[in-house]
């Protein structure tokens, strides 16, 4: 590996064990004089790529943003009115930069550890009651991916939750006015899982036949509004269940979906702050009626208390989750939308109740100014009963006015020849109206008259009355009160957070500063092609190097997450499959050691899931292998393997594994989460991979976030390509073999400058470069660590990947300290914990990353080894498990500074167990929290704080 005398390029300050000290340091801990020497023994000679990656020089940090500036000035922005689900929206100052621009906010992880997450667990709880408030029902998560989805999600939670036995197996209707996007979406889930759709105008009544569940939208795609009582009664009569798709601006204004009856509420949250983004991301809600709780996919937020009886926030339910539930979880989703919830919930307490009605009010009365005006001049409103959106028929005319309109900067929604959609928002001025009406040939705007919602669908009940919606009226209060929650938490900008699996590395403000640019930010993904040139170039120049990257012949970057990625690539398992006529190609085989997201992620595309065995030493089991694959020869579709292993090793033989599942017709999976150790080195598209997703929020330095956004592109080979993910918005994919994933067709597109800037800094050298020294860190970790606590498993000469598994099993058993317990004392020492209890119980799986100097990783590995030294205390007698500070981390100052210490070790012991602590300490806001409890007394909504402490 070459080392630059000089930090003079981006790898240099991405890299953190750059010195050469530190790397010989590290090398001799190891055991190796060279990193390529350890490089070449950790993996294996049948996967190594034979030449270096074909990528361009590394680009300057300057060079980079000057690309990126001539690739914005490519997009043009417009005053965009398509609607369609997407609305322009202003994000307060205050809330851009101290929020979506702060690292204290975008570089944290998911809050499973919640005792050092209660800032951003409580922004969420806001989200939740928030999205509760305005639906009229009692239980919200926080949050979804994107509104069309969360539709979906609703879909199959009403299939999973009818007790009406008549029903259960009937078919899912949807209410013509829905989102085009939202119809596909459904529609591509229910035909992998075979149920039947029927697309119905459902302000006429519901069709006849068995009906599972309904979906309606409010307002609907056409601006329509009507009040849903009548069908949803009807619908319950019949035993259905029934989902409303709805707008919160809007349910300020009309009766929310819980007090029509509802049983479930989705949409999404864009239109409080967030911006355009071409698509995403976006967080979508769910709500739900109570006694559905349990059933809701998604995170939720819930209350419980500390050890010292304090209320306290945690993720709630846990057990409803993909990565613990497996092939029977309610859904394969992961990651959320968080960094995206927190912005819109932080947008209504910035506005409050008053503030987002006042808006509502001006959007609708704008829309009425307009439908006043078009209908003065004689144009046809194809409905007078709207919110934002006003519907015109313009017969034969429609190309001519969408481009009047895009001539004066406008861009309006292009329905069919005779009909056009225009949609109001909070950035709607009169002069938008008046060139709108030039447009359409009309005379100048007059005032609104008529179009008023009728009392039928207004709304009478209050919302936001919680203080914290009615509290923060001042930029002084709301800055405080930003900075008063992150505080609370530990991000990446405090400490390393060492989670195997999740790869929390540098997430570069070069990286990141494009992102809330309007030429990136501002733009509409139903815009004109010849408005988004600059985006299309740097989304086909990511897919490019990205399949060079792979292995692979193309890439697509809709889907949003993770776990959405999985889909498509199964998805594309499933088509190419039946396209052959093998319909009966239905079994994935997946290991006992893989990913969470795996099974169920093949579950929603239709399959049967058979396990494999794991061998002993990690590995997976090839007798098992073998027999379970001619078992299944005939109806083997797919196998999924995450590479390097779940296990944090390079299985050697996986060359053979794939050309195993190959002969029996089947095709390989390879899941890309552990992409970080393979980048330069080897592609899983050249090692026998059909398929992979990406981790773009892991491997190229999308933040977590707080728990999203990510983004999951799907790589394949070129046999597969043409079933990759459609776009959800256009009619053609009606006619393709793909399958949409996402609601737009970029899926999360509003970061992926983040990824793209990644990949030209680093160039070919640096991105292998980086991969070397994950590896170099997590085998330096392991060789520190394992005469304290064991490392259970490793590949070629005693070797690891870019992340190891730390086995306390033995110690527990011996003196009753768990891993929960190190991973709670870890944050006395101001660390994140690693990852817990995955993917075997009883253990910690550590990744320090590339980015992590030597310095930081030597604070880890001291904070462990005194934690031992804490452990053999307890061994010894010197306390009791009980009594030890083990067991009663994490220690707050309170608790610290108590007039009542009681317990058997000192206090200097419990807060600065090392010495640098005195100069720079992190206490917790509270201890350890009761999940349990927690669970027993579901609160999910802003408690009165003094009510629930008493």
């Amino acid at each position: 590996m070459t080392i630059q005398s000089s930090p003079s390029t981006f790898a240099d300050r991405h890299i953190g064990a750059r010195r050469q000290a530190d790397i010989d340091s590290m090398l001799k801990a190891v055991g190796y004089d060279s990193v390529d020497g350890l490089v070449d023994v950790a993996v294996p000679d049948s996967i190594r790529q034979a030449k270096p990656l074909a990528l361009k020089d590394a680009l300057s940090e300057v060079e980079v943003l000057a690309e990126l500036r001539k690739l914005a000035s490519k997009n043009k922005t417009a005053v965009q009115m398509i609607g369609q689900g997407y609305y322009d929206t202003v994000t307060p100052a205050v809330i851009r930069r101290n929020i979506l621009e702060a690292p204290a906010w975008y570089t944290a992880y998911t809050p499973y550890q919640p005792e050092i997450s209660q800032g951003r667990l409580e922004a969420l709880l806001n989200f939740q009651t928030m999205v509760q408030d305005l639906v009229g029902l009692p239980i919200a998560n926080a949050s979804l991916l994107d509104e069309a989805t969360a539709v979906a999600e609703a879909v199959l939670m009403m299939r999973r939750a009818n007790k009406n036995k008549e029903a259960r197996d009937g078919k899912t209707v949807l209410d013509a006015d829905c989102l085009p996007q939202t119809i596909a979406i459904v529609k591509g889930r229910a035909e992998a899982l075979g149920f039947e759709v029927e697309v119905a105008d459902l302000s006429q009544g519901l069709p006849d036949g068995v009906i599972n569940g309904i979906v309606l939208q409010q307002p609907g795609v056409s601006g329509r509004v009507f009040n849903h009582a009548a069908v949803i009664a009807a619908a319950k009569e019949r035993g259905a269940l029934v989902t409303v798709a709805a707008d919160l601006l809007a349910l300020t204004l009309i009766t929310p979906p819980g007090e029509q009856g509802a049983d479930i509420a989705v949409g999404s949250t864009q239109r409080f702050g967030v911006p355009l983004f071409f698509g995403g991301p976006h967080a979508a809600y769910m709500a739900v009626a109570k006694g559905l709780e349990r059933s809701m996919p998604g995170r939720l937020v819930g209350v419980s208390k500390d050890d010292a009886g304090t209320p306290a926030y945690r993720l709630a339910l846990q057990t409803r989750e993909q990565h613990i539930r497996r092939e029977k979880a309610t859904s394969n989703i992961c990651t959320a939308q968080a960094l995206l919830a927190i912005v819109s919930s932080f947008y209504a307490v910035y506005h409050g109740p008053d503030g987002l009605k006042a808006i509502a009010e001006r959007v609708h009365n704008n829309a009425r100014t307009l439908a006043t005006t078009l209908k003065v001049a004689g144009r046809e409103l194809v409905t007078e009963t709207f919110f934002d959106t006003v519907t015109v028929r313009v017969p034969g005319k429609a190309a001519k006015v969408i481009a009047a309109a895009e001539a004066r900067g406008i861009n309006l929604r292009h329905i069919d020849e005779d009909t056009i959609g225009v949609s109001a928002d909070e950035t709607t001025t009169t002069d938008v109206l008046s060139a709108i009406a030039v447009a359409f040939g009309a005379g100048p705007v007059v005032d609104a008259k008529g179009f008023e919602l009728p009392d039928s669908v207004l709304r009478t009940s209050e919302y936001l009355q919680h203080p914290v919606f009615n509290t923060h009226r001042s930029e002084t209060q709301l800055l405080r009160y930003i900075r008063r929650l992150s505080d609370r938490d530990l991000a990446l900008d405090r400490t390393m957070i060492p989670l195997g699996s999740c790869t929390m590395k540098l997430n570069a403000t070069a990286e990141m500063e494009a992102i809330s640019w309007p030429e990136f930010a501002s733009i509409h993904p139903f815009a004109p092609d010849s408005q988004t040139v600059g985006w299309r170039e740097l989304i086909g120049g990511l897919e490019a190097d990205l399949a060079e990257i792979t292995g692979y012949d193309q890439v697509s970057l809709q889907p949003n997450a993770g776990s959405q990625g999985e889909l498509a690539g199964l998805l594309a398992i499933r088509g190419y499959h039946l396209s052959r006529g093998d319909a009966q190609r239905t079994v994935c085989l997946i290991p006992a050691s893989a990913h969470g997201t795996n099974a169920a992620s093949a579950v929603l595309a239709g399959m049967k899931v058979v396990v494999v065995a794991t061998a002993a030493d990690g590995s997976i089991d090839h007798t098992d292998l073998y027999a379970k694959i001619e078992a299944n020869k005939d109806v083997l579709s797919a196998i999924m393997i995450t590479y390097p292993s779940t296990h944090g090793v390079y299985d050697a033989d996986v060359t053979e594994i794939c050309d195993a599942v190959h002969a029996a017709g089947g095709q390989v999976y390879v899941d890309g989460a552990n992409l970080n150790a393979l980048v330069g080195l080897a592609q899983p598209g050249k090692f026998g991979g059909d398929v992979s997703h990406l981790n773009l929020h892991k491997t190229f330095c999308i933040p977590h976030g707080g728990g999203g956004p990510g983004v999951g592109p799907v790589a394949a080979k070129a046999h597969l390509a043409p079933f990759m993910p459609s776009d959800a918005n256009k009619a053609a994919h009606e006619a393709g073999h793909g399958v949409a994933i996402s609601a737009s067709n970029y899926g999360s597109a509003g970061v992926l400058p983040i990824s793209w800037a990644y990949v030209k800094l680093m160039g070919a050298e640096g991105l292998t470069e980086a991969t070397k020294s994950a590896l170099l860190a997590a085998n330096y970790v392991a060789a520190r660590l394992n005469e304290y606590f064991p490392v259970l498993y490793t590949g070629e000469g005693g070797l690891v990947a870019h992340e190891c598994i730390l086995d306390l099993r033995d110690l527990t058993a011996k003196t009753g300290v768990t891993a929960e317990d190190v991973a709670k004392r870890l944050i006395d020492y101001g660390f994140h914990a690693p990852t817990l209890a995955f993917p075997v119980a009883g253990t910690l799986m550590v990744e320090p990353t590339e980015s992590e100097d030597l310095v930081e990783i030597d604070r880890f590995i001291d904070a462990m080894i005194t934690i031992r030294k804490e452990i053999d205390q307890v061994a010894n007698g010197d306390f009791s498990v009980e009594n030890s500070p083990l067991r009663h981390a994490p220690h707050t100052a309170s608790a610290v500074v108590s007039s009542d210490w009681t317990r058997e070790y000192p206090r200097e012991q419990a807060a600065f167990p090392v010495h640098h602590l005195k100069q720079d300490k992190y206490f917790p806001p509270v201890g350890r929290i009761d999940g349990a409890g927690g669970d027993r007394n579901l609160i999910c909504s802003c408690p009165p704080i003094e009510e629930f402490a008493n």
